[in-house]
């Protein structure tokens, strides 16, 4: 008698730890593939598509050497990242990038370079 205690005590234990480690799923849960997955790969080729749409056209720019900026888009967004040799040059970048269709705002992060470094 006492051996069937132990027994369904064991049991019911058992039972109690692999109810704990179940939930339910309920409807609006997050699906396990995802749809935007797909469009990602389209998104990243529109971005590097604008960054070079905006070197393309610093290049073109004039009097403005595009040797060590770099040029970074996501969603419209352009980043503008490294150093030119003028001072006057920094602004020039800047409106010259937001001139070129599909850029909505130009992060400047662009300084003056300095010889010697």
């Amino acid at each position: 008698m006492r051996t069937l205690h132990v027994v369904s005590r064991l049991v019911f234990a058992g039972c109690l730890t692999l109810a704990s480690n179940v939930y339910a799923q309920t409807s609006n849960a997050m699906p396990t593939t995802s749809a935007s997955g797909a469009s990602s790969g389209s998104t990243a080729q529109s971005d590097k598509k604008l960054a070079r749409d905006v070197r393309k056209a610093l290049s073109k720019a004039p009097h403005f050497n595009v040797s060590n900026v770099f040029v970074k888009a996501r969603g419209g967004v352009v980043t503008l990242s490294g150093s030119v040799p003028d001072g006057a040059q920094i602004e020039q970048a800047a409106t010259v990038a937001m001139n070129v269709p599909g850029v909505t705002s130009v992060s400047n992060h662009l300084s003056l370079y300095t010889k010697g470094y």
